[in-house]
């Protein structure tokens, strides 16, 4: 039995703990299964083929003193007697251009990728693993973290970090904001203007709940269904594992969806 906590800090009910809870943590497999999945979201790069090599470049040979690279034809224009259509000089073709062709795309079979969220799940319940990642838990009653399914239905920012302070999460809130760097350089001009530390993951029992368009204004807070839920949320960057506020709903969704995979 598990505590669930309300939104003024108090122990509301209990909950009887799924047993995917119980399972070994195995970083091995999430590790690899992470990178898998993140592999899924790149897309194919690559160059024209012929990129750099129009041209009429063509070896003076030797007996003219002179290095024997392909040099462009004609007289009297700035581009004759340049050296053309190979690597390594001004407007010749890349040495070793990234090529479309190249698999990215790695697969990881069903299984394995169902054992490695069900280990992650379970790894949100290990306080140890959790701080080692970073995260500022030590207020933190209990891990899992449960909450009253009424957390879904806040309507303002300031009541969901009222209830994060009454749960000891304040610290933790305190550590992203201390965190949060200005970027410069192409990063910037490309949008990603800043740096923010990744801070507890909230899974929800509704996709369309509001909560998830409200608790994002808060930096570092990310929120997801509980049957969305995947790899690349629960171990970000690849390093495990990351704080999880689970809501008592969510909680029963998760034991019924794995309930037939466990058996």
């Amino acid at each position: 039995m598990v505590p669930v906590y309300g939104l003024d800090g108090s122990e509301k009910s209990q909950i009887i703990l799924p047993k995917i809870f119980s399972l070994p943590y195995r970083p091995d497999v999430i590790q690899r299964v992470y990178v898998a999945m993140w592999t899924h979201r790149l897309q194919p790069k690559g160059r024209d083929p012929l990129a750099g090599e129009r041209t009429s470049a063509q070896s003076w040979q030797t007996g003219h003193g002179v290095a024997r690279v392909p040099r462009v034809k004609g007289e009297r224009y700035s581009r004759a007697g340049m050296a053309a259509g190979v690597a390594g000089v001004v407007k010749g073709r890349i040495a070793h251009p990234p090529k479309a062709e190249k698999k990215i795309y790695k697969r990881v079979n069903k299984k394995e990728r169902l054992l490695a969220l069900a280990s992650a799940i379970a790894a949100t319940s290990l306080r140890n693993i959790v701080e080692e990642r970073g995260h500022r838990v030590q207020n933190v009653p209990t891990l899992p973290f449960i909450v009253s399914s009424e957390f879904e239905n806040v309507s303002k920012v300031k009541d969901v970090i009222n209830a994060f302070k009454l749960w000891g999460i304040e610290e933790e809130l305190k550590r992203i904001r201390r965190g949060i760097k200005r970027r410069s350089g192409k990063a910037e001009r490309r949008g990603r203007t800043k740096y923010v530390p990744v801070g507890p993951l909230i899974v929800t029992s509704n996709l369309n709940s509001r909560l998830k368009d409200i608790a994002e204004n808060i930096p570092g807070i990310d929120v997801v269904d509980v049957n969305s839920l995947s790899v690349l949320d629960l171990v970000p960057g690849g390093h495990p594992i990351r704080f999880v506020i689970w809501t008592e709903d969510a909680i029963r969704v998760l034991d019924e969806k794995f309930r037939g995979v466990l058996s």
